[in-house]
């Protein structure tokens, strides 16, 4: 590892992904990408309130068991889901099995359609949260990127969530969300999938 990069089998990737497998195809196909889908926004949503705690590996791994179980994050599902469902949730090894966490995704599924019927989509409503490209370091180091736990837009994000009864979703959980579903490209510098990621932004 040099600057926060890592040259795996002739590619240099961000270092974080490390050289597992499912983790450097995570870093290479989606992290970073933008994203308009719905559903896959509510997922990620969900997933980072799941992953409070723990390794994004961890849920990367466990992540056809959520969309087994969360009707493939389709949340005009999961707002239905009742007290049988949140039993059959909290008797799912395949998934994190915390009753807050599950609880929640239920309770912000029912706030996301409340999103749609305002914005015509949660895709609509996240995205004004991108921030200016004036704003963004010029060239992003790891140093650069360390010092960025959260930024004045997931501060924002994470505020207006709050202030429309989403829980689990704290400043620092709405950067990751915003990184990975492309609304900002913190690839580094030298990574390679750099420049694919903001040719995605430039042309979504």
């Amino acid at each position: 590892m040099k600057n926060g990069l890592r040259v795996s089998a002739g590619r240099t990737r961000c270092a974080w992904c490390g050289d597992d497998p499912l983790y450097a195809a995570y870093h290479d196909r989606e992290w970073g990408f933008p994203v308009h889908n719905d559903i896959r926004l509510f997922e990620k949503l969900s997933l980072e309130g799941f992953q409070s705690g723990l390794s994004w590996l961890t849920i990367l791994r466990k992540r056809e068991h959520f969309r087994n179980a969360f009707a493939d994050f389709d949340f005009s599902k999961v707002a239905r889901f009742g007290a049988r469902d949140v039993t059959r949730l909290l008797g799912n090894a395949g998934i994190v099995r915390h009753r807050g966490k599950v609880e929640s995704t239920i309770n912000n599924a029912k706030r996301c359609i409340e999103l749609v019927e305002e914005f015509g989509s949660l895709s609509s409503f996240v995205w004004q949260f991108e921030p200016n490209a004036k704003s963004r370091p010029k060239t992003l180091t790891w140093s650069a990127l360390r010092q960025m736990p959260s930024t004045p837009e997931s501060m924002a994000l994470a505020k207006e969530l709050k202030r429309r009864g989403w829980s689990f979703l704290g400043p620092t959980t709405a950067y990751a969300f915003m990184q990975a579903m492309g609304l900002v490209n913190d690839h580094l510098d030298g990574c390679d999938v750099r420049s694919a990621a903001n040719h995605n932004r430039k042309h979504r």
